[in-house]
């Protein structure tokens, strides 16, 4: 069983706190001795005791590492003293260099240059002068890079066009190519359903226009071939002499099938 925790406080008993010094203490000078053997320190170890009573231990001499204490003390605060007085230097330096930096950079403004002379100015006039060339240098050099990157995009669209136009060529060879004409329009012409006679003649010409008749007429659709097959079936018709529904209704069979044939 190992010995367990005590609180660290202020023991109340005088007895008790008389025997708790006298082992630590003697404790702790031991451990002291024990530090500078094994360690090769200088150690010194001063103790008063409640009633005023001196204890202490030095592994060469207390006199001596009092001294040693003394000037390591004197030394360390002139250090710092030192230190101190370079961190204010170092300061001072930094501001006069913060000022004169703010007084040029207004100088570059066109501001405050009064105090300069006429020597001062050249120079100032010199390095404006090679910084407008800087700056013209790279705003040229962005120019050139714009315009090659636009060059880019423009040969790329041609490209890309170029493919498209392609890729349609070879749709197209897939489909199948028309060989036979389609007319690109129907000639119309007007007829009598009861007694009309086509004049062959303005089949074959353009400017035939149509003939005008007493009754009502009916509209003939169909290809200029189709005009034969009518005369025919016409001729017919007046041979038999139908009845006037007849050829009504023979007529508008005849029509109706030139419109499907179309």
């Amino acid at each position: 069983m190992g010995r367990g925790k005590i609180e660290i406080k202020r023991i109340e008993n005088a007895n008790s706190r008389q025997v708790t010094f006298s082992k630590r203490r003697a404790g702790l000078l031991k451990k002291a001795h024990e530090l500078s053997v094994l360690c090769d320190a200088e150690v010194a170890v001063i103790v008063f005791s409640k009633s005023g009573k001196l204890f202490e231990f030095s592994s060469s001499g207390m006199k001596k590492t009092l001294s040693r204490y003394g000037n390591y003390q004197s030394s360390s605060d002139s250090k710092v003293e030192n230190l101190q007085e370079e961190d204010c230097a170092e300061v001072d330096l930094l501001k006069d260099e913060i000022s004169k930096l703010q007084k040029k950079h207004l100088q570059l403004q066109g501001k405050g240059l009064n105090i300069l002379n006429f020597k001062e100015l050249q120079n100032l006039e010199q390095q404006l002068h090679h910084a407008l060339l800087s700056v013209r240098e790279r705003k040229e050099r962005l120019l050139a890079i714009q315009l090659e990157e636009s060059r880019l995009k423009e040969q790329r669209a041609e490209l890309e066009n170029e493919t498209l136009r392609r890729q349609v060529q070879e749709l197209r060879s897939f489909l199948p190519s028309f060989t036979h004409y389609v007319p690109s329009y129907i000639k119309c012409f007007a007829i009598d359903p009861r007694n009309a006679v086509l004049n062959h003649g303005c089949l074959d010409d353009s400017n035939c226009s149509l003939q005008k008749t007493n009754s009502d007429t009916t509209l003939q659709l169909g290809l200029p071939g189709d005009a034969h097959a009518h005369d025919r079936r016409k001729n017919e018709g007046d041979r038999e002499s139908p009845s006037s529904d007849s050829v009504t209704t023979n007529t508008t069979t005849a029509t109706a099938d030139r419109i499907s044939l179309v």
